[in-house]
């Protein structure tokens, strides 16, 4: 990313040229069942990249990428083309990925390719289960093998099967550290998908086990990276718990916001065990007689994800790297304020849920310090405690952990002062927010490409 990668005036300059320049965008990326914490960050970025008018040609910065040439002068061609996939394949959230700092940008580069590979093996329906299950039980081994690569998949995101060893050679040249974790997520993750192809959520503690494989691992191979980096201490790795709920937080969030848009293409996230309390099948919440069981239905979820908002803010108040904590804190944030929109919103079982541009361009710019995200934990918790009706199956236990989570985000956090960085928290979110307008610009001038049969 242009200012994150050296801070350089000029890539800055590049920014504030990107962000003169960046069209509307022409609509999201489809919806995976997974990486969704990676989404969640992505789609407040994007919401809030999305300016108003394009005074460049399509295809003007077709080959624009987001670090500066001198960083780009000193890498492999390979590890070039895994930048291009990133930014390819995480539109605007690449932009967070690539403001972290020093050789952990590109573990994470490579893991999350890695793991969007595996996850196009996931969603290609055209693959049979014969094939598939044995790919996903195997995936992480094809790491080792130079010349494997899958070019059969008819996914949006095939290129990064049809390129595979590209980014296994990458993956290979980085340190055994992260190769580790890296190898040992993706053999997880595969064995997780695999279990679920053919398998519905069925209990709550399925609806956990399912977020685990599929977001709660990203979160631990990430504090795993972070710690091997020697930018966090050990701790952040090593404790499981903490990094598994920063990954079911945003899963949850995302599964409960896209009821509607999942139902209506064949797919069920939200728990057998929860919804059959007020319907007898998950589709019957659409229905408006049913508003009141849908609501109930919804809250009980919501207060469920919310249990994970302590061991959030423990994790959060750990970090010491001013751009793993940005990089952190930003989807969190970005979820928790999601989930008081949805609290009690019959929008969820009648069209789009999302937050508003102004509100995700603020949360970005001031969630860089622990403070800040504890103000905002505390705003969005007394926003949904005032929607909470007497009436509701759940209150109860809502008021319980809102009660909670008050308590817990008003503890000082005196040993924070002492987190790292280069360059002030403002200048990172508002590099983070220039990105990704440039990188709106540059996923949009795509799709038009596309459209015309000019894009390679």
């Amino acid at each position: 990313m242009a200012g994150a990668c050296c801070k350089c005036p000029v890539s800055l300059f590049v920014f504030k040229r990107s962000l003169s320049v960046a069209p509307r965008s022409g609509g999201s990326a489809p919806r995976s069942p997974f990486l969704q914490g990676w989404r969640l960050g992505e789609r407040g970025l994007q919401e809030a990249a999305r300016p108003c008018s394009a005074l460049r040609p399509a295809g003007f910065y077709r080959q624009t990428a987001f670090l500066c040439l001198s960083c780009q002068g000193s890498m492999s061609e390979s590890l070039r083309t895994c930048y291009l996939y990133l930014n390819q394949t995480s539109r605007s959230f690449a932009a967070v990925i690539q403001a972290l700092d020093g050789e952990l940008r590109h573990a994470v580069c490579i893991f999350y390719l890695v793991l969007r590979a595996l996850d196009t093996v996931e969603d290609d329906m055209t693959i049979s289960l014969e094939k598939k299950v044995p790919m996903l039980n195997n995936f992480y081994t094809y790491l080792y093998q130079e010349e494997w690569c899958f070019t059969e998949s008819q996914e949006k995101d095939r290129r990064v099967l049809e390129d595979f060893p590209t980014i296994s050679l990458e993956f290979r040249n980085l340190a055994q550290e992260y190769r580790d974790v890296i190898s040992d997520i993706c053999h997880q993750m595969g064995v997780g998908m695999a279990e679920f192809l053919e398998k519905n959520v069925g209990s709550m503690k399925e609806w956990d086990q399912y977020c685990h494989y599929v977001a709660g691992l990203v979160g631990i191979g990430l504090s795993r990276l972070f710690s091997a980096s020697q930018l966090e201490d050990p701790e952040v790795g090593r404790d499981i718990k903490l990094a598994n709920s920063m990954g079911l937080f945003l899963q949850k969030t995302n599964i409960i916001r896209d009821y509607l848009e999942d139902t209506r293409e064949g797919r069920a996230f939200w728990p057998k065990e929860a919804w059959s309390q007020f319907a007898s099948e998950l589709e019957d919440l659409a229905q408006p007689e049913k508003l009141e069981s849908a609501l109930s239905c919804l809250n009980l979820l919501v207060t469920d994800a919310l249990h994970h908002v302590p061991d959030v803010i423990a994790y959060l108040s750990r970090l010491r790297n001013q751009s793993v904590f940005n990089f952190c804190a930003i989807p969190q944030v970005m979820a928790i304020a999601t989930l008081s929109t949805c609290y009690n919103n019959p929008m969820v079982f009648q069209g789009v849920v999302k937050i508003r541009k102004g509100q995700a361009v603020t949360l970005m710019m001031e969630a860089t310090n622990m403070r800040a995200v504890q103000t905002i934990i505390t705003q969005y918790s007394q926003e949904i405690l005032q929607k909470v009706s007497l009436t509701d199956p759940l209150r109860d236990k809502t008021l319980h952990i809102l009660a909670v989570i008050q308590e817990t985000s008003a503890l000082p956090q005196s040993s924070f002062s002492s987190r790292t960085h280069h360059l002030s928290p403002m200048y990172l979110s508002a590099a983070m927010l220039l990105a990704a307008f440039s990188w709106q610009y540059l996923s949009t001038t795509a799709a038009q490409a596309q459209g015309t049969g000019d894009m390679q």
